[in-house]
């Protein structure tokens, strides 16, 4: 591979008891039991968690399970055949996100609920999940790299919205979200959204974050940030009170950062989904991938996968269900 840098329900809190556990681990309707939430919560709270690095060896092994498309299903898909014809996936993604996609600079490689998703799709198309090159993604430069043909797909977190759906074309969806503010694990004065009224609320630029707290917290004063990793530079040096941003992303962060941040009350804003963007109108991109989500579900690769990136590694007993591709 090669590098190109361009530049559910409601969780009520880490360490704020069942509600919390429930909320933050809810993707998609994952619920625990008592014991087992108020455990979770306790544990993701502090960064004790089942297992904070990710099951390398189970990761790979999902991955390398992957069996490769036949001849035939490639050649009758116009966006996997040039994939093909090409020898490479041309790859827009991130690799800054614990649970999502982040690479580990000892061996190279990448981990997370994204990165098995788009190196299992790479390994069905290519036959290896190495032939891939790299675009560096932000969240206000995902519409421009398909626009430009600059990627053949965007694997990133990336929310769906009628608005993006007019710059772009969106397979699955995947996986469901909802929004959580994070703050620093000694801040006593938030513990819900409604506290967030007139403090200094991070938020990435390009993401649905400004629209969402303009409505669920609409006297807080808002500061866009280009990258998560900016939004919780803010919000350690006291630039920002709260920093807001999809649930399952400040999940990777409680759980990559074990003690320096928690998460301050429930989960809030509408269920969003997410999907993997394409350039606009391709239909035979958005064909070709849900087929390969589907097979990836029916195999049982999703139920793994999120156990590997995110239940194990969180303390999670439940499996949620997928979301129904293409709804």
């Amino acid at each position: 591979m090669s590098n190109k840098s361009y530049s559910r329900r409601q969780f009520l809190s880490l360490g704020l008891g069942l509600a919390g556990a429930t909320a933050l681990f809810g993707l998609a309707g994952c619920s625990e039991g008592p014991s087992d939430a108020a455990a979770t919560s306790a544990a993701a709270a502090t960064g004790a968690s089942a297992g904070v690095d990710i099951d390398k060896d189970a990761f790979n092994e999902l991955v390398a399970s992957i069996e490769p498309a036949a001849d035939d299903v490639i050649e009758a898909n116009s966006w996997a055949k040039a994939i093909k014809d090409a020898g490479t996936f041309r790859l827009g993604a991130t690799r800054t996100s614990a649970i999502f996609s982040q690479l580990d600079e000892r061996d190279g490689k990448v981990y997370g609920f994204d990165a098995g998703l788009y190196l299992g799709l790479i390994r069905y198309i290519l036959g290896d999940e190495t032939k891939y090159d790299y675009t560096q993604l932000t969240s206000d430069t995902r519409e421009s790299v398909l626009q430009n043909d600059t990627v053949d797909a965007v694997f990133a977190s990336y929310t769906i919205t009628d608005k993006r759906k007019e710059q772009v074309s969106f397979a699955g969806p995947y996986l469901s979200t909802q929004y959580a503010a994070l703050v620093l694990a000694d801040n006593t004065d938030i513990n819900s959204v409604d506290d967030l009224a007139g403090k200094k609320v991070a938020v990435q630029s390009g993401s649905t974050g400004p629209d969402v707290v303009a409505q669920y917290a609409p006297e807080a004063e808002v500061q866009e940030f280009s990258k998560d990793d900016e939004c919780r530079a803010a919000l350690e040096q006291g630039r920002v009170d709260a920093y807001v941003v999809d649930n399952t992303l400040q999940m990777g962060n409680v759980v990559k950062n074990p003690g320096k941040y928690r998460i301050a009350g429930g989960a809030f804003g509408p269920e969003e989904y997410l999907g993997i963007g394409v350039k606009l109108g391709n239909t035979d991109a958005v064909d070709f991938i849900n087929t390969f989500l589907k097979k990836f579900e029916d195999d049982g690769n999703w139920e793994k996968l999120y156990k590997i990136s995110l239940a194990d590694r969180c303390g999670v007993d439940t499996i949620p269900e997928p979301p129904a591709i293409g709804a």
